[in-house]
This record gives structure tokens, C-alpha cells and sequence, in this order.
């Protein structure tokens, strides 16, 4: 049986700004000090429905007053590691 570390993330928000209560690096960070390295991480979406991972690259995003909501940007890119 395939092990791996599974991350329900659920739709909560429509709005990066209003996601209630997110994991912080240092949080994640500490988590995961505990584990096997080789352990896959997997996200869970709709209750297990779908699963997904981590892309090898992330983005910063960041909020601009729009005309009628924030609009997202990139503010940067990052090579989280290479592939």
C-alpha cells in the first residue's frame, strides 16, 4: 500500500484575503520536521472526490485595489527545487 501525507483543502473562499485561519511556512515547516522525507504530499479536495500535489514552482501573489474587489497579481515566481 502506497503511504503518503494527504492535505484536505477544501474550497473555502473566493478571495485569497479570505481564507479563514491558512498554515503558515513556519507551521508547515514544523509539521513536516517529524516526517520521512520521501513521503509524498498529496492535497485531498471535495471530502477525497479528487487528489492533486504540489507544483514544482509556486507564485507569490499579491492584492491591488481593483474597481470593485482586489485583483491578484503575481508578485513573484519561485523554483521551489528542480525536477
Amino acid at each position: 500500500m502506497k503511504k503518503a501525507l494527504v492535505f484536505e483543502s477544501g474550497r473555502t473562499a473566493y478571495d485569497i484575503a479570505h481564507v479563514k485561519d491558512p498554515v503558515t511556512v513556519r507551521e508547515l515547516r514544523e509539521m513536516l520536521e517529524m516526517l520521512d522525507d520521501n513521503l509524498p504530499i498529496i492535497f485531498s479536495h471535495d471530502v477525497g472526490y479528487t487528489f492533486g500535489s504540489i507544483n514544482r514552482t509556486a507564485t507569490i501573489m499579491e492584492a491591488h485595489e481593483g474597481e470593485y474587489e482586489p485583483e491578484y497579481k503575481v508578485a513573484y515566481d519561485l523554483q521551489i527545487w528542480k525536477s
